[in-house]
This record gives structure tokens, sequence and C-alpha cells, in this order.
């Protein structure tokens, strides 16, 4: 009996995700009877003896995975470990991974980590770890078999756009501190102020306002803000950064089943930097919080977006423990721009495309997106 409870409780969540006014409740019933024969004949005839708790919770990360790449399952261990990350400061290589198409796909590696340092880049599809396929795994599988201790080593293996042959990396696992912000002054008459914001985490505008307020004493013509490789973080700093250079007007919306979900940002009045132009890099490595600074600076044509199309992740996850000691990471809501396009697997397209060649930060020879748009500010 408790072993039936759980497969309706299975079925009962995955009910709740989809319409049920297009379900009668005797398909219900009988796909509930499908998945419990399913099951005995896996207890019964399955090559090798199973564990079926880790079936059952297998059963339940697909029911999330099957909603979108970003929902998903978290074992009691592995949410423990992933509010870690949470505070800035973990254990592992410094990526943003995510699921395409069942792959592990990078979203970004994070500036100054392991990963970054070995040479993972943007939009790599991670193959193997350690030997051990990716493919079939759950996204928390992936995270979890990339955790290790502080000092051990990884081998990744990941295909990439445009090279034949697999690529191999060997990486050291490091203690990851998030460090939202770096800066310089550029241009022939040092008079153009460079950001590179990496994330948007629980300090991010303190540390970003605080650098623009010191530069604006310097009398700069302008802003390069850098949104390469920067994988998003929370909403409120992604608002209150935005916030800062518009005057007025919208700056996100986002739309869920809930009401408490559907909510609309708007911008108080002041523009931190008096009107001065800016420009914004970003890249595929682009994503969430990134997209929806970008995405509201163009809508309000407030500065002018160079690189190519970023990422496309426009929704927003709650981490909600439960009764097992563990969690979901669950989508509640969708990101949309003032003009009322959604970001989700569309992106923030560059109003001037600048395809990425080498990206070495600071390094105006070698990073092509940089270097034109300095020739912007000073053309």
């Amino acid at each position: 009996m408790k072993y039936l409870l759980k497969i309706i409780f299975i079925f009962l969540i995955f009910l709740n995700t989809k319409t049920y006014s297009n379900t009668s409740s005797d398909k219900l019933y009988e796909k509930i009877d499908l998945f419990g024969e399913v099951l005995e004949k896996i207890k019964q005839e399955y090559v090798d003896e199973i564990d079926q708790a880790d079936v059952m919770d297998s059963a339940i990360n697909g029911v999330l995975q099957s909603l979108d790449p970003y929902s998903a399952y978290m074992s009691p261990d592995l949410f423990k470990s992933m509010q870690t990350e949470s505070r800035g400061e973990f254990g592992g290589l410094g990526i943003e991974i995510g699921m395409e198409a069942g792959v592990v796909k990078v979203i970004a590696p994070i500036s100054d980590t392991p990963a970054e340092k070995a040479g993972i880049k943007a939009g790599d599809y991670i193959v193997r770890i350690n030997k051990e396929q990716v493919q079939g795994k759950t996204l928390m599988e992936a995270v979890k078999l990339m955790r290790g201790p502080v000092g051990s080593s990884i081998e990744l293996t990941v295909r990439r756009k445009g090279e034949k042959k697999s690529l191999t990396f060997n990486i050291q696992r490091q203690i990851i501190e998030v460090k939202s912000v770096k800066s310089k002054i550029l241009g022939i008459n040092k008079n153009i102020g460079y950001i590179k914001l990496k994330s948007f985490n629980e300090n991010s505008d303190k540390q970003f306002i605080e650098k623009i307020r010191n530069y604006e004493k310097k009398k700069l013509i302008g802003y390069i803000i850098d949104l390469r490789n920067n994988p998003g973080g929370l909403l409120n700093q992604a608002v209150a950064i935005t916030d800062f250079f518009l005057e007025e007007g919208e700056i996100v919306s986002t739309k869920g089943r809930r009401i408490s979900e559907t909510r609309k940002f708007f911008a108080r009045s002041g523009d931190g930097i008096q009107g001065k132009p800016i420009i914004v890099l970003i890249n595929n490595g682009s994503a969430s919080a990134s997209e929806i600074f970008a995405g509201a600076l163009k809508d309000h044509k407030r500065a002018i977006i160079l690189g190519e199309n970023s990422y496309g992740k426009g929704s927003v996850q709650s981490i909600i423990p439960l009764k097992n000691g563990g969690g979901i990471r669950l989508t509640i809501s969708k990101y949309y721009l003032p003009s009322g396009k959604s970001i989700s697997e569309v992106g923030v397209s560059p109003d001037i495309l600048v395809k990425e060649q080498n990206q070495f930060e600071f390094d105006t020879d070698n990073d092509n997106q940089l270097n034109y748009a300095i020739k912007l500010f000073q053309s």
C-alpha cells in the first residue's frame, strides 16, 4: 500500500503541472496503473537488482526535468551542498550549467575560476566527467559528479561547435569566491570606464554603484559594461543596477501562475551618470539577470548592446525545501522585457554584432569586442 501511495504521489505532482481540464480522470488512473506495471516489470525482470528508492527519486526528477531544463530534484545531501553556493563561496569548478536536449551545456564559466582558466567556454557540451558518460543523467547528477574535495582534480570531456574532436580538460577543484566587479579606465585619453560585472549576487549592486560613483569624480566620457559570461543571479540585483541608469520606465516584469509571482519593476527617478553613453558587451554566456539588464537598457535606448546574442534564460526558479531534507528547484515565473518580449530561448540580440575571437580581460589588443567598443567612443 505504501508503495502504491508513492506512485500516486508522483503522478499527482505531474498532474498539477498540466491543465486538468484536458485530462480525464479515467486517463489519469490508466497512467497510474501503467506506471505501476512498468515498475513491477523493472523489479522482476531488469538485468540488475535495483534500489526502488533510487528509482522513485529518478521518477520525481523525470517529472521536473520534463517541464523545462532548469527544474530539478535535489537529494538531501545535494540540497545541503547547494545551499553553500547561494552564499557566494563554494567548492567546485566555477561553471554555470543547464540542460539542452538531454545534454549538459555550459551556460558560462565564472570569471577567474578554475574552469575559465582551463579553457572551458560558454556553449560547450559536457559529454564525460572522469570518463563517465553524462548523457542520460540529470542536471543535479552532473553537478554532484563535478563536486569534490578542494584540491582534487577532475577530467571533463567536452564537445565544442567548430571542433571535430572532443576536448579534454583537467581541472583542479577550488573554493569559488564570487567577486562581482572588476574595473579599469581605458582609452587613449584614459577617459572610458570599463566595468566587468561577473555575476548578480548578494552585494553586486553596492560594489558596482560604488565603483561608478568613484569613476564619476574623474569626469569620464562614458562606460563599457561587460556582461560576457555573466550567468546571472538575483533578480533584485538586476533591477537595482538597471535602475541606476534609467530616469524612468519599466525595467522588467515577471509572469507566473500565482498572483504573487506576477509583478512589474520600475525605475526610480534619477540617472546615476546623467545620460553619459553606455556600451554593454554580451555573448552567449550572458544569461538571466544579465539579459534583464541588457534588454531593459536596449528597450529604453539607453545603451548600445554590442557582441553576440545572449543565452536566453528568461525564467525564475524557486528553491523549495522538502520534508525529507531535500528540495526542488522549480520554475515559477518568466521574465519579460519592457517591450513585452520574453527572453526565454530567444535571448537579447545585440545592436552591433561583433563575433568573439579571443577574450582576454582588459587586453584590447586581443579582445576584438572590447576594442570595437573603445573605437566607438573615440570615433
